[in-house]
């Protein structure tokens, strides 16, 4: 078994995508299969002098499973502290703003993913700690609202949910280091693929890793990385083990089955998804779409600077009959599916506004569109179809 959360050497001869495929070249040392073994052992024999040997007491805190998907997930991200598996993306990104202590000050971002912005915007003030919504793609305006000495957390998401805003990773780090905070950033929408915080000044990066990362729909799951081992990782990961709220091992297991594949699928994926944007582009029944990967996207300058080998997976179109066009656009297309979630290998639709509410920032004729790895002539057509018919 390896080490816990261990990334390779820094020289290490072979690709990333080389050792995703491989595990990390694990080999089971009983067996020697070459698929990691799946650990549901909840307890663990001590030794005669009373002690674990074996680096494992109980099952709560730590498994064997997880231990090898966060040894992946940790070298993806270049991550020196490693990696935590979490029970699902909501439970890894609390944890973080959890270790934070009462009289703290947290930014986070205007457009984000809603079901997170909900949570902090009604448990935070019962705990003590302020939380201010600021546009993170205005760097003037992150600067503005920072309060040196007091806030201790910077939280960005880009791209961000749904509009796929672009927030500058280095700069914000920049700002946030010198006003004394960290900075974490939820890198759902881009992947370790795309993006990798920690190499430009994050500290902290976060997943739902039920989304691109697992990417066939069956597995809840969520991931800190950390660049470095501090007093904070620490109470992260002592936040972990206390509440149990680890990642079981047999979605531990799929995730891992997954991550194998993860260059090739982000790679298919972010391909259809440009494909799509540009085809989208002056279509007749479209006022907008929204695509970093667009040259005349406000994000892609920054997002061509810090993304690698394309762009994301998601995208969002503006329907130009307004709303009630945009529900009628989703409730009759064929191929995609209308369904909630992101990054899995079937293309999904949602009428974001529909689940935000009226305090989104997200407009009404919105549609988000998570690309798959179908056909993109398919694709293409079901929607131009569906629009059309509307």
């Amino acid at each position: 078994m390896s080490e816990p959360n261990a990334p390779p050497p820094p020289d290490a001869p072979f690709a990333k995508r080389s050792l995703a495929a491989q595990a990390l070249g694990h080999v089971d040392p009983v067996t020697r299969g070459v698929v990691t073994p799946l650990h549901v052992a909840t307890t663990f024999l001590r030794d005669p002098d009373n002690g674990y040997s074996s680096g494992f007491s109980y099952a709560r805190p730590d498994n064997a499973t997880v231990r090898e998907a966060e040894a992946v997930l940790a070298m993806l991200e270049e991550a020196q502290a490693g990696a935590l598996l979490f029970g699902s993306g909501m439970a890894a990104a609390t944890t973080v703003f959890t270790a934070l202590e009462p009289g703290d000050h947290v930014l986070a971002p205007r457009v984000m993913y809603w079901g997170l912005k909900h949570w902090l915007s009604a448990e935070m003030p019962r705990r003590g700690i302020a939380v201010d919504f600021v546009d993170m793609d205005d760097l003037a305006a992150l600067e503005r609202a920072i309060r040196p000495g007091t806030t201790k957390l910077v939280w960005i998401e880009t791209p961000g949910n749904p509009l796929w805003t672009i927030t500058d990773i280095a700069q914000a780090a920049r700002i946030a280091h010198a006003a004394g905070a960290r900075l974490a950033v939820d890198s759902t929408a881009a992947s370790p693929i795309h993006t990798r915080p920690l190499t430009l000044g994050a500290d902290i990066v976060m997943h739902s890793a039920t989304k691109i990362l697992n990417g066939h729909s069956d597995v809840v799951a969520g991931v800190l990385a950390g660049a470095r081992v501090d007093a904070f990782w620490e109470r992260l990961a002592a936040i972990r083990a206390s509440g149990g709220a680890i990642l079981g091992p047999f979605e531990a297991y799929l995730l891992m089955r997954s991550l194998r594949t993860l260059p090739l699928r982000v790679a298919a994926q972010s391909a259809g998804a440009a494909e799509l944007a540009h085809r989208f582009q002056g279509h007749p029944c479209v006022s907008h779409v929204l695509y970093p990967g667009l040259a005349d996207d406000p994000g892609h300058a920054v997002a061509a600077r810090q993304m690698e080998d394309g762009f994301g997976f998601m995208l969002s179109i503006r329907v130009a009959a307004g709303e009630a066009a945009a529900i009628r656009t989703a409730a009759r297309v064929r191929l995609w599916k209308r369904a909630t979630s992101l990054g899995g290998v079937e293309s999904l639709i949602e009428h974001r506004a529909s689940v935000e509410g009226p305090d989104s920032p997200c407009p009404p004729d919105l549609l988000r569109l998570s690309t798959g790895i179908e056909a993109v002539e398919d694709l293409f057509a079901d929607l131009d179809a569906a629009l059309r018919s509307v």
